[in-house]
């Protein structure tokens, strides 16, 4: 490939998720948007799905996605059901007490990025560029990388994207603060002997949660294993049938016999969050920013949000006429965004030590808990709310109202 020098407003290292609608949402103000890519098709496992809940699915209308995706491969959940292995525990969400058909859907991680992909090539403000970043500076004025190519691009900011393992953020040398729980998530892909019913399903085990996501067919699941690294390492290497086994008598039965039909894939499982969220000429978005535990499937919207957040702030600098790399002018987002990690990196590390053990005390304890909230409406309402994105400091492209704009 030969190589080039290109100046842009905006450089966004990644092409995940969250890079490509940060992409979408700054090319409404008219920035000049570079994405680069870190590697071709396919970037995600197809095994990989994700939860959108309400206020990603509102960010992604709003930036001409949603309607892109085919709708055999949306599947709407409409309630959750939670409940402690071995106990008497159980919690029950359902969106119809708030008067919604849907409280969120399973998507197929592929599917999504192939949508933002067609929406990107739509835009002429914005460019998709094939490589790898080799070392990257900050000047007063602008931001400038070299690619593996020798390439050179300049811009006046600069988005990591790049993920948990941000090769950005460790250039840069921002530190990070990580919990690491010992923990190994399985995912696969299952056929059940009962159907679903459109309900996600979580039970709690003495090593984990184990998560039950239901797909567009009535009688498969993506399941989520949250378990030591030694038994993640026996259920990945051991037979189909002693897995199915296994993963049955684990979820107590509750949708019949579990049979497996994609491969195990596993991953480690750590809190990650970084001290800085923006640098001069610089900010991170994403895994990049935080990675939290997946016990409530909230990752990929935390991450939605940031880049609605990064949308407002930029457009609202942008209008302003001033620099958007500087870094006075990005605390607000730094502010903002640090706080709402903070906060749900606290709740899931308080769920996950709260139902990690297995005295008979703190099982009496998760039980009481468990049921007493699974009798206050009220409560369970708020809850569900949080959830499903319809409460809190929420970013305008999230927010219930807002006016439609059109790329």
């Amino acid at each position: 490939m030969k190589s080039y020098s290109h100046t842009y407003d905006v450089v966004i290292i990644g092409d995940g998720l969250v890079g490509l609608s940060s992409a979408l949402g700054l090319a409404q103000y008219n920035l000049s948007v570079a994405v680069i890519e870190a590697a071709p098709l396919p970037a995600i496992s197809p095994l990989h799905f994700c939860a959108i809940n309400p206020a990603s699915e509102r960010m992604l209308s709003r930036l001409g996605v949603w309607n892109l995706l085919d709708t055999q491969k949306l599947s709407p959940y409409q309630s959750m059901h939670i409940w402690e292995k071995g106990g008497i525990g159980n919690l029950k969400f359902d969106g119809t007490r708030l008067g919604e058909e849907t409280i969120g859907h399973i998507v197929e991680s592929m599917t999504l990025q192939r949508a933002l992909r067609h929406k990107i090539l739509e835009v002429d403000n914005v460019t998709l560029i094939s490589g790898k970043a080799t070392n990257i500076g900050f000047g007063e004025r602008e931001a400038w990388l070299t690619l593996e190519d020798l390439s050179h691009l300049s811009a006046r900011l600069v988005v990591a994207a790049d993920g948990s393992e941000s090769w950005v953020r460790e250039r840069c040398r921002i530190p990070m603060s990580f919990w690491d729980h010992g923990r190994v998530a399985i995912t696969a892909t299952i056929r059940t002997e009962l159907a679903h019913g459109f309900c996600t399903r979580q039970a709690f085990l003495e090593e984990g949660p184990l998560a039950f996501l239901p797909l567009t067919d009535p009688n498969m699941c993506s399941i989520s294993w949250s378990t030591t690294h030694q038994k993640a390492t026996e259920l990945r290497l051991c037979s189909e049938e002693d897995f199915n086994r296994h993963l049955t008598l684990a979820f107590d039965g509750r949708l019949g016999s579990c049979d497996l039909i994609s491969e195990r894939h596993t991953s480690v499982m750590k809190m990650r969050y970084s001290r800085h969220f923006a640098r001069h000429r610089l900010v991170l978005v994403g895994d990049a920013a935080h990675t939290i535990h997946p016990l409530a499937g909230q990752g990929v919207n935390l991450g939605f949000i940031d880049s609605a957040a990064l949308t407002q702030e930029v457009g609202r600098i942008t209008l302003a006429k001033k620099d958007i790399g500087l870094l006075p002018m990005l605390r607000e987002y730094e502010r903002w965004r640090k706080a709402d990690a903070v906060k749900m990196i606290g709740v899931m590390e308080v769920f996950n030590q709260f139902y990690q053990g297995v005295s008979p005390l703190k099982k009496m304890a998760k039980d009481i808990g468990m049921n007493l909230l699974d009798n206050i409406p009220e409560m369970k309402e708020q809850f569900l709310l949080h959830a499903m994105g319809n409460k809190g400091e929420l970013p305008e492209l999230c927010q219930l109202h807002y006016k439609d704009f059109s790329l």
